[in-house]
């Protein structure tokens, strides 16, 4: 039978313990500790940053694809611009370095952890416990919700807000008589097995390819070049790699921020700040601030964008005062009393 004075008195004793425990540790013995968690820390980011650096060129691909989609969505060349020989190696490295810290970031947490919890009471625990795993679910959710829908939608206005400015009347007149038109064929894919001197335009790349091999070398492999094409517009739709890779993780460092919307209303609820009354008080006053804060940060002033963020991040707050109902103040505050009350019995009598 379980008995409730001997497990206060385990709470007590387990209190006291890590009291003395930290109160004898000293200063040199703490510098220590933190040396080897930082030491392991930083040795866990090495394969990290290795296999990022290796697969960087794949991740530098799969951040460009969205503006791909989008050019080609609109008939303009789906390539971007990379107007110096180092500004595609910078690219690169940011990216690989990025991937590293937002991969990397649970192993450093991990270590902070393994730092601190010794020196934390059981309701102290709670934070961490909660709040780091519901931080790390909400961030891939903002990710997600930047790359599949903020993203693509923002882009494609911007492309078509701009490619109509100052469009041109294109004069047409009969041909001369006489005049022979070439043809050539219209392909959504590249020929499998194409021929040398073989051309024709592949509407997927908006390219027009030629197949060709050099003339001294007939055995030499067959090469396929291509001219792009790409529609009339007075203003060309050209984007350099560094400034869009600057733009991708500007939108993702916002929609991380802005997907935090639970973990400080829950955090904030269980510091005694705020309650769940607060919450529905101030409701209105949210969607102005969530208003506000997505009109800052997304990048088009259309309304279509505003909302992919304006929506989830107002569910979120509400999100949170579900949380805090679910996982109210009153129980960390229990814990709290149990642990640091130094005589259980005068506190079960009261």
């Amino acid at each position: 039978m379980f008995d409730a004075r001997s497990g206060s008195e385990k709470l007590v004793k387990k209190a006291i313990d890590r009291r003395n425990r930290d109160s004898v540790m000293g200063l040199g013995e703490h510098l220590e500790e933190l040396r080897k968690r930082v030491i392991w820390a930083l040795v866990g980011l090495v394969p990290i940053m290795i296999g990022s650096m290796i697969f960087g060129k794949q991740l530098v691909a799969i951040m460009i694809q969205p503006v791909r989609d989008a050019l080609r969505e609109r008939g303009f060349a789906p390539e971007l611009l990379n107007t110096g020989p180092l500004e595609f190696f910078s690219a690169w490295f940011k990216v690989s370095l990025i991937v590293t810290v937002v991969i990397g970031a649970p192993w450093v947490a991990y270590q902070l952890w393994k730092f601190i919890a010794p020196g934390l009471y059981d309701h102290e625990r709670r934070f961490a416990h909660v709040l780091a795993p519901l931080s790390a679910i909400l961030s891939m959710a903002g990710l997600a919700m930047m790359y599949f829908a903020m993203l693509p939608t923002g882009l494609s206005f911007l492309i078509q807000f701009s490619e109509n400015v100052g469009d041109e009347v294109i004069a047409v007149a009969p041909p001369p008589e006489g005049t022979v038109f070439p043809t050539m064929p219209v392909l959504a894919a590249d020929p499998d097995k194409p021929q040398g001197g073989w051309y024709w335009f592949n509407a997927t790349l908006q390219e027009v390819r030629l197949a060709h091999r050099d003339p001294s070398k007939p055995d030499a492999p067959l090469t396929v070049s291509s001219i792009v094409v790409t529609k009339h517009a007075v203003i060309r739709q050209e984007y350099r790699l560094r400034e869009y890779v600057d733009l991708f993780f500007g939108l993702a460092l916002a929609f991380v921020v802005a997907f935090q919307t639970p973990v400080v209303v829950l955090l904030l609820g269980w510091a005694g700040i705020i309650d769940r009354v607060w919450l529905a008080k101030y409701r209105k006053h949210a969607v102005v601030i969530c208003a506000i804060v997505s009109a800052v940060v997304t990048p088009t002033p259309d309304p279509m964008s505003m909302l992919l963020l304006l929506v989830p991040m107002y569910l979120l707050y509400e999100l949170g005062g579900i949380l805090l109902w679910l996982m109210p103040a009153a129980g960390g505050r229990r814990r709290r009393n149990a642990d640091d009350d130094p005589n259980p019995d005068d506190a079960s009598e009261g």
